[in-house]
């Protein structure tokens, strides 16, 4: 492609892959037409662009949900380009509203500290360490002041802030909305400018906070970020997104023979998801085997090897093997050839609902002290979480060492 007026410099085979790459899973890539151009002018000077992701360390552990993101960066960052792993030790205060219908209660300095600690260490998993800039947003923003916060709080304008979907419902409804809440958006659009981004990527529900920074950017007279949106991922019961506290997670430093239960556990169509979003295999790969599993080939093969590669990611080669052998034997040894066939309703079950609705204990709190002492099984993986919640499919439960049910378990 030649020079343009729009693009003074040429877009290259080189400019394409890297748009290729940037775009693979992405919900939305804004402006899709100034990042070719940013990618461009990278070529030619030799200059890497300068890619941000920021996290507030709410929780004392990243999932697999987080490493959607992780992984964009990653792919950039094997381009040549300089990555930014942000920790939002100082808008952790604030507590971001995205996505909530309540104020979010803003976490402790100590707190922050303490989950701090375990990011970078987690993120390392995933982002090369040498080649990863690492930044907290204290840095720039205790210095601001009473001063520098108001003169900020100049550059936006409180309509341009009700736009913001969560808080238009919350105003509407007569939701409280706290002022502090307001500050959320302006202090990470900030963090772009302190750190003079090129592109930010963030989640779906972060695409509001991301254009303020392309807005602060241009109030402070720089060149606009780019923003590139990554879809949230559900969970395992594949209805509610990722999370901890919702019991539905795979923590990226679980033990590998867990990690690689829980990704067996989800159900078939989620797979494909989590092969789009989680996979490095070619897109072309994943589109063989999606056809291959349409034409009869069993599903739980292609499950095995997404299951594989991630344990793999997290742990190595011979871990992800361990698991799978820990699995398979698990599974297929010990169970009668005769067990009792249940089907049950409400799927996404708690492990605890379950056990008692199959028969298998007598009542729920039964069935969770169990977990605890680790006599549950599911399809051969012991459950150690109390909070697991069992998606759509068909698995075998074992309860101590005789109790067996084929549980399907539907919608």
């Amino acid at each position: 492609m030649q020079e343009t007026a729009a693009s003074p410099h040429p877009v290259t085979d080189r400019v394409r892959e890297a748009l290729a790459v940037s775009l693979r899973g992405c919900d939305e890539l804004l402006p899709q037409a100034e990042w070719i151009r940013k990618l461009a002018r990278s070529e030619a000077r030799g200059e890497p662009l300068r890619i941000k992701l920021g996290l507030d360390p709410t929780a004392p552990d990243i999932h697999i949900g987080h490493t959607v993101v992780l992984n964009k960066m990653r792919q950039l960052q094997d381009l040549g380009h300089t990555v930014i792993f942000l920790i939002g030790d100082f808008t952790s205060m604030i507590g971001d509203p995205s996505g909530r219908n309540t104020t979010r209660p803003p976490l402790t300095r100590e707190q922050i500290e303490a989950n701090a600690q375990t990011y970078y260490r987690q993120a390392s998993l995933v982002l090369d360490p040498a080649r990863t800039e690492i930044r907290y947003n204290s840095e720039w923003s205790d210095p601001l002041g009473a001063r520098g916060m108001i003169q900020l709080a100049a550059k936006y304008t409180v309509a341009r802030m009700l736009e913001r979907d969560d808080f238009t419902k919350r105003f509407k409804a007569g939701t409280p909305i706290s002022v502090h809440e307001l500050l959320y958006p302006l202090m990470q659009g900030y963090d772009s400018v302190a750190l003079k981004s090129d592109l930010e990527l963030g989640g779906t529900d972060q695409k509001f906070n991301l254009l303020v920074g392309r807005a602060l950017q241009t109030e402070y007279g720089q060149e606009p970020q780019c923003i590139l949106t990554m879809p949230l991922l559900e969970g395992l019961d594949g209805m509610e997104k990722m999370s901890k506290s919702k019991g539905n997670y795979v923590g990226i430093t679980e033990p590998a023979n867990t990690m690689f239960a829980k990704l067996l556990s989800i159900n078939d169509e989620l797979m494909w998801r989590y092969f789009t979003l989680l996979s490095f295999l070619p897109e072309a790969e994943i589109a063989k085997l999606r056809a291959e599993v349409a034409a009869g080939r069993n599903p739980k093969e292609a499950k095995v090897r997404l299951a594989r590669e991630i344990t793999a990611r997290f742990h190595d080669e011979a871990a992800a093997d361990a698991a799978e052998e820990d699995f398979q034997r698990r599974a297929q040894g010990g169970v009668p050839d005769e067990i009792p066939e249940v089907v049950l309703r409400g799927a996404p079950m708690s492990v605890g609902t379950l056990l008692k609705a199959c028969g298998l204990v007598p009542s729920t709190s039964e069935g969770l002290r169990m977990v605890e002492q680790g006599g549950v099984r599911i399809d051969g993986a012991v459950v150690s979480d109390k909070g697991l919640k069992v998606a759509t499919g068909t698995c075998v439960v074992q309860v101590g060492k005789r109790k067996f049910a084929r549980v399907t378990l539907e919608r």
